[in-house]
């Protein structure tokens, strides 16, 4: 091997991003270089011909290899007729396999550069939404209700953290805040945009049985007022006396119904408040 600085081109029609994982996942293979031995050029959003030419020509200059991404058929077409004219060492990382499940699949590729890249950005904003209402759940860091996109409300037991749970892998950042009888909600419930905030309601004699059934589950005596029938039905009046006097909240109803079910109606709302939401 020269004494010659090693040269590494990456070139990508799109954000770049899957050429330089997969440049560094093969480069562990060589544990006997050094990646400090290697002067990597990135070059991302190709788009013209042109671009092409004065890359390739620099990497025939300067003897580097180039390794390639390049969805879109026609910057493809171009790197593969530059190297005809600037022969180096290269390497189409997604070009074989495109061609090959194309043919498979019996199928065109889409042939738009960076959806990868948009796919990781939404597989990362579920994850800051599942960590918001996880951190937010039952009435914690009420100073936090501005940020969500939708904050539920209600008594004990009508699947709030359920619900915000399943709408945070939808990518909502939901919080929930529980009614107390006798507790005044937190000031910020009233303070911020109305239209984020939904209540919830169930019939008294279903949530009487889910409440006893989760005392029972925890070897508690399930003959408590938090069981009481009469006082669920306190419980309930008072929530409804609450809801009535903020009109803004649509009230959902979730007796008797599947979780997702209840999700989708929350959602159809607050897209229609929110036309500009991305989820």
């Amino acid at each position: 091997m020269t004494e010659r600085e090693l040269q590494i081109f990456l070139v990508s029609d799109g954000t770049g991003e899957t050429v330089e994982r997969v440049l560094r996942a093969t480069l562990t293979q060589f544990r006997n270089r050094s990646p400090a031995e290697l002067n990597v050029s990135r070059y991302k959003s190709i788009r013209t011909r042109d671009q092409v030419e004065a890359i390739l020509e620099e990497a025939a200059r300067i003897k580097a290899v180039v390794v390639y991404t390049a969805v879109s058929q026609e910057v493809r077409e171009s790197i593969r007729e530059g190297l005809k004219r600037f022969p180096v060492l290269s390497v189409d990382v997604l070009g074989p396999l495109t061609d090959v499940l194309s043919q498979y699949l019996e199928s065109a590729p889409a042939s738009v550069p960076g959806l990868l890249h948009e796919v990781n950005e939404q597989y990362f904003q579920r994850i800051e939404a599942m960590e918001f209402a996880v951190k937010n759940d039952d009435g914690a860091h009420p100073e936090n209700l501005e940020r969500a996109d939708i904050v539920l409300t209600g008594v004990s037991r009508t699947s709030k953290t359920p619900l915000s749970i399943f709408l945070s892998h939808r990518g909502w950042k939901v919080a929930n805040v529980p009614l107390v009888k006798g507790i005044q909600p937190p000031k910020s419930l009233f303070d911020i945009d109305q239209s984020k905030v939904v209540g919830l309601i169930i019939d008294p004699e279903s949530l009487a049985r889910i409440r006893r059934e989760r005392l029972i589950r925890m070897g508690r005596d399930p003959a408590g007022e938090y069981a009481s029938l009469t006082n669920i039905r306190e419980e309930i009046e008072w929530s409804r006396e609450i809801f009535a006097r903020h009109r803004r909240w649509p009230v959902f109803d979730v007796t008797n119904k599947a979780l997702e079910e209840t999700a989708g109606e929350i959602e159809r709302v607050v897209r229609r408040r929110k036309p500009s939401a991305t989820w």
